[in-house]
């Protein structure tokens, strides 16, 4: 251990203390793509003990210009692939991938289980629901976001405020990096931060990288960054994701995609909706009723809700389904 790990030992924010709570240390890696790449490299080269890789997707040639290690896995689940790779880069940490995407279901335990959390999906809905689990549990979750030539890296939750306190809503108006775009690079940079700042916590440096956002601007080579420590967190109900499978018989069930980009509605009584029917005069639940409003990533979703919330006070639920 002392020659693979001297680099890091000899100095003082780590020596041979520091390199033992990173050897006990667990990780919830969520996204194992342009963000959770450069993220688990380096911190399964700084000897963490044991990451927990949670993705869904398999290997496509699109992701290659900034998935660097996927060249041979073509058509193979992501997490396996990686798996594999960081085993080969360093034996002395354990990785364990599972085939699977985050759910508010599944959410809860894993991040109960971890020490801390990397938000590597760059998705509103595992973002939005990695941060109500983290606050619940207590656990600090480093988040990123990339998009074009920009994006920014964050820590929250674990004694921080949350995501949704400097965030209420989506900063994206439904653009994503399968749409518009993102060079490698970009998404290299923000995922080596989001190590650095994991590796930061674990090792207890001052001043905490919880509470600090840093964004970067690369069209233009510009940096900055501020703390949020003292913003509060949101007042009043907030639209919160649910699975599919929590949905009850009495709620107020809205399918925001059509029938060609999803034959079978999320549930038998929901009915098909546009975002721009939940205006003034749009329909709305009964007083003792749960809305529930479903799309794809959950952005059509929010936008129906905050029509919806403008008229109406009751619960809000909202579903991504991929």
């Amino acid at each position: 251990m002392t020659d693979r790990y001297a680099r890091q030992i000899i100095l003082p924010e780590v020596g041979a203390e520091g390199q033992r709570r990173l050897s006990r240390a667990r990780i919830l890696m969520v996204g194992a793509g342009g963000l959770g790449v450069p993220a688990l490299q380096y911190l399964v080269g700084a000897g963490v003990g044991e990451v927990v890789l949670l993705d869904p997707d398999r290997v496509e040639e699109g992701n290659l210009h900034r998935q660097t290690i996927y060249g041979p896995h073509l058509g193979r689940p992501k997490a396996e692939a990686a798996a594999e790779f960081a085993r080969s880069l360093n034996p002395g940490t354990r990785v364990s991938p599972r085939v699977e995407r985050l759910t508010p279901a599944n959410a809860p335990d894993l991040v109960a289980a971890a020490d801390l959390v990397l938000d590597c999906a760059d998705s509103h809905a595992a973002s939005y629901t990695l941060s109500d689990a983290c606050l619940k549990a207590g656990r600090a979750l480093i988040s990123a976001s990339a998009l074009g030539l920009s994006g920014y890296v964050g820590g929250f939750c674990g004694g921080a405020p949350s995501l949704r306190a400097l965030f209420p809503e989506p900063t994206e108006a439904g653009a994503t990096c399968a749409t518009a775009g993102v060079l490698g690079p970009v998404v290299g940079m923000l995922g080596t931060l989001q190590a650095q700042m994991a590796l930061s916590v674990l090792l207890g440096l001052k001043p905490s990288p919880l509470g600090q956002l840093i964004r970067f601007e690369m069209q233009g080579f510009r940096f900055s960054g501020f703390r949020f420590d003292g913003a509060p967190e949101p007042a009043g109900p907030q639209p919160r994701f649910i699975s599919p499978g929590a949905i009850s018989s009495g709620d107020f069930i809205v399918d925001l995609r059509d029938e060609a980009e999803a034959p079978r509605p999320v549930h038998p009584r929901a009915m098909r909706r546009r975002v721009e029917d939940f205006g003034p005069s749009g329909p709305a639940p009964s007083p003792d009723q749960r809305a529930v409003f479903t799309c794809r990533s959950g952005l059509r979703a929010w936008r129906a809700a905050e029509l919806l919330r403008a008229r109406w006070p009751g619960e809000i639920a909202l579903i991504a389904d991929p």
